[in-house]
């Protein structure tokens, strides 16, 4: 494929409004990203219809500005990708609506992407990684262990049985006093602490499990605040944090290196937004040393929610000839395994 191709690529499946423009899989010419942290930050979390109302308000904004970003018109644009699923059916509609009017005016091929896949995919934008490896994907939806087989094609070996890694980030730093969002929070005090002030319960589930269980260890942090509260003890933050976070990240990552033992893979990605965590890259950093495996993770732009992503995602879908009709529906619970 000689002729270049530029995908516009849409991100709304739930606080970011994103429109990236990339060229061939790898250039991102534009990335525009608006968040709305500082708007559902005094409800604690992300309001779903608040979300909707204001992906609507900024994506024609943040579409002209990510053109003119590249220095293009939609007539540059060789297809148009969405992420249709999984996330907020209210906030993935407003991005797919949008995707689906620029697709049929402009003429130009429709691709739905999987969020999962597009934070999969944010790894092949910088340095020259490739499939197959071990992805862990963490984020404030999502905790998945994929086998990466090639680009477009994954097994699902493992994934949260309750809550994501970044949910319980999140759940554990409102209960200390911390806020919303939860990970990079928890992160930055956890840097005070002594982690290894409290034993939280590790959840490996039965042998030979590659699932994950993050509600034990949240209900652990909360029964200690109560348990404190009863005895009027001292709540030190920073050691609760540190030690909660020490927890999960240890349960991650002795997964994750198992997984590509077992799979005889020397390459493990990290991706999605708890991948930007200092201390789950230090940790698997540490642990892919000793074992011989080379680790990559995205820059921290394309670790939360960002359409180059889906930009990525897009374009090796469609080299591979996929193509969506104007009834692509979002899907709030789209599985990995039931877009292949």
């Amino acid at each position: 494929m000689n002729e270049d191709v530029i995908i516009m690529a849409i991100e709304s499946s739930c606080d970011e409004t994103s429109v990236a423009i990339v060229k061939n899989g790898k250039h991102v010419l534009s990335n525009i990203i608006s968040s709305q942290i500082d708007l559902h930050k005094k409800f604690g979390g992300v309001v779903p219809e608040i979300a909707s109302r204001k992906h609507i308000e900024n994506i024609d904004p943040v579409i002209s500005e990510a053109l003119e970003e590249a220095d293009m018109t939609i007539k540059d644009v060789t297809a148009v990708a969405v992420t249709y699923g999984p996330g907020l059916v209210g906030a993935l509609l407003v991005g797919l609506a949008e995707a689906k009017a620029i697709a049929f005016a402009a003429k130009k091929p429709l691709i739905g992407v999987h969020h999962i896949e597009g934070h999969i995919s944010a790894n092949y934008i910088e340095g020259d990684f490739k499939p197959p490896f071990v992805c862990m994907v963490v984020s404030g939806g999502h905790t998945h262990l994929v086998h990466v087989r090639d680009y477009g094609k994954y097994e699902i070996m493992g994934k949260t049985r309750d809550d994501a890694a970044g949910e319980a980030f999140d759940k554990v730093a409102r209960s200390i006093g911390l806020g919303y969002p939860g990970g990079p929070k928890i992160d930055k005090i956890s840097k005070e602490g002594n982690e290894d002030a409290i034993e939280f319960p590790r959840s490996y589930l039965e042998n030979g499990s590659y699932d994950f269980s993050f509600s034990g260890v949240k209900s652990a942090v909360l029964n200690y605040i109560n348990q404190c509260k009863m005895k009027e003890q001292e709540i030190n933050v920073p050691d609760i944090a540190a030690s909660f976070q020490k927890s999960v990240v240890e349960v991650i990552v002795n997964k994750t290196i198992k997984a590509a033992k077992e799979l005889k893979l020397d390459k493990i990605a990290l991706a999605g937004g708890v991948a930007a965590n200092s201390k789950l890259r230090e940790e698997m950093k540490k642990a892919c040393e000793k074992e011989g495996i080379t680790l990559h993770y995205p820059s921290l732009v394309y670790c939360t929610d960002n359409a180059a992503m889906i930009g990525v995602a897009g374009y090796y879908e469609y080299i591979n000839g996929v193509r969506h009709n104007m009834d692509l529906n979002a899907i709030p619970n789209l599985k990995l395994s039931d877009r292949f």
